[in-house]
């Protein structure tokens, strides 16, 4: 089963991006998170650009999205919604129909103790108009300062809750396959 992570921040000490990195350590086999390497690549969409010459880094976007049996999203929040370079990544999906049932599960990591509530929001519905399953289960994470330390989630409960995401959208990956064979 591969996960494919996106992180919404391309700060250098990004605390998603630790949270991120947190969610690799807890996947074992035979279970693979992949992060896509960096979203800030993407050009500005532009819609006659994506009808006349798709980017590579879009077309790389689209398939790897489409091999993956689902993503985990984690978002900060800025001006009440996502970041700037995660809305850009998801406009490149749009088009291209990869996104399209497959299974989606949210974080959302804010030094505010309302944990990115909104950007959390704003992806829901966001994805579910582009046809995305958006799990149910998501993850909140206030007051993160407090939660990681080199590059890692260290507050327990939050890496508990983190794995038992990770765990709910394997679930929900697998359900999507059952009668396909994929994960007998």
């Amino acid at each position: 089963m591969k996960i494919l992570g996106l992180c919404g921040s391309l700060r250098s000490g990004s605390f998603n991006a630790s949270v991120l990195r947190t969610a690799v350590d807890l996947t074992v086999a035979p279970r693979e998170l992949v992060v896509w390497p960096d979203l800030g690549r993407l050009p500005f969409f532009n819609a006659d650009v994506e009808e006349t010459a798709l980017p590579d880094v879009a077309a790389e976007l689209r398939s790897a999205v489409g091999a993956s049996d689902g993503l985990l999203i984690v978002s900060p929040e800025y001006a009440h919604g996502t970041s700037g370079v995660l809305k850009n990544a998801l406009e490149w999906l749009v088009g291209g129909g990869e996104i399209a049932a497959k299974p989606v599960a949210l974080v959302s990591a804010s030094t505010a103790i309302t944990g990115g509530d909104n950007a959390r929001a704003w992806l829901s519905q966001t994805l579910t108009v582009m046809g995305a399953r958006v799990i149910p289960q998501d993850l909140r994470i206030p007051q993160v300062v407090r939660k990681v330390a080199d590059g890692r989630l260290t507050d327990e409960p939050t890496v508990a809750a983190l794995r038992a995401l990770l765990d709910d959208l394997a679930d929900v990956a697998a359900e999507a396959h059952e009668g396909d064979g994929t994960f007998a």
